[in-house]
């Protein structure tokens, strides 16, 4: 390995762990902070704040499409968030991640939850129930206080209604009782759409549902962001204004998307020697990511809104509730 390629290695290494703050940032900033208690020193706790008499705890739902940045933007304002960083009698976190992985059950989610929570070894013969029942007490064992749900679209993408119900009532059952926890879950669309099913479900959670990023709008702030991760590569930047509609067409309107080609771009002028960022490192890096041919790439057509990219959540089927499946099956049968 050359020593030009080690300095790109930690450029890019520099570049991938940049994270710009946006609104969404101190919009779940916000919502985390009325969820926790604050002490009569004015301190912000571990403990969450009772609702409804005391009897329950609130949550967040953080709802935005595939490629926003979202799963980057809730590391790291957890990471920030002081009460949860440690857990001084057992050294550990007061929170933990689970990401849901496709296809789900609640079986196989609760054993993901028992992993974070330092249980290796689930039996095969071990109930639902119980796996949950453990659960809880490994929550409260631990002290854990906030538990993070990701790709939480996906508890409910295979399931009957009979199933879907089931989801609601653990998600209920993990903010009730007498150690509680505050829930975040992440997701697409889909996640907005199901959880509206259920009203008491709906009703624990603030929503977060970041907007896409618009032509015009936030056009200076894209222009920005070129400028700055090309300056700390040490680039220029040599690109027609024209340039950012086509990065925010090709990245679906999504912010972390355009982050990401914006990077990988950046990579591109690096290995080839340029001392300037051009159209062409845009072209290159977003071609090989779609595996396009020229005339479907969004940086070199002349017309790039008549190419379609694709835009994600379209293309999820609206969520049917419970009761809806249930009625289309018993007419079918």
């Amino acid at each position: 390995m050359t020593n030009r390629t080690i300095e790109i290695a930690q450029i890019m290494r520099k570049l991938r762990n940049r994270h710009v703050r946006t609104e969404r940032d101190e919009e779940l900033q916000t919502a985390l902070h009325r969820l926790f208690e604050v002490g009569e020193d004015g301190i912000i706790t571990h403990e969450p704040v009772r609702f409804t008499a005391g009897q329950e705890t609130n949550g967040i739902a953080f709802i935005e499409g595939s490629g926003g940045g979202k799963t980057t933007a809730i590391f790291k304002v957890l990471e920030g968030f002081a009460p949860l960083a440690k857990n001084p009698e057992t050294g550990a976190p007061r929170r933990i991640h689970v990401k849901v992985e496709a296809p789900a059950t609640l079986r196989s989610v609760g054993i993901s939850f028992l992993r974070q929570l330092g249980v290796d070894h689930i039996s095969d013969r071990a109930k639902v129930y119980d796996i949950w029942s453990m659960v809880r007490t490994r929550l409260e064992v631990l002290g854990v206080t906030l538990v993070w749900i990701d790709e939480a679209q996906d508890l409910f993408r295979a399931t009957t209604p009979e199933e879907s119900d089931t989801v609601f009532r653990m998600l209920k059952g993990l903010m009730q009782g007498d150690n509680p926890v505050v829930l975040i879950l992440s997701g697409t669309e889909r996640l907005g759409r199901m959880t509206s099913i259920d009203p008491q479900v709906d009703r624990r959670f603030l929503k977060v549902r970041p907007t896409d990023l618009a032509f015009g709008a936030d056009n200076d702030q894209v222009q920005m962001l070129v400028e700055s991760y090309a300056r700390l590569a040490g680039l220029e930047v040599d690109i027609d204004p024209g340039l950012i509609n086509r990065l925010i067409y090709g990245a679906r309107f999504r912010f972390g998307r355009v982050i990401v080609t914006l990077v990988e771009a950046i990579e591109m002028a690096l290995y080839a020697g340029d001392i300037a960022l051009t159209v062409n490192h845009f072209a290159e890096s977003w071609g090989r990511r779609e595996g396009c041919e020229i005339m479907q790439n969004v940086f070199l057509v002349e017309d790039f809104l008549s190419i379609d990219v694709g835009l994600d959540d379209m293309r999820e089927a609206p969520a049917e509730s419970p009761s809806k499946k249930a009625r289309k099956r018993k007419k079918a049968a």
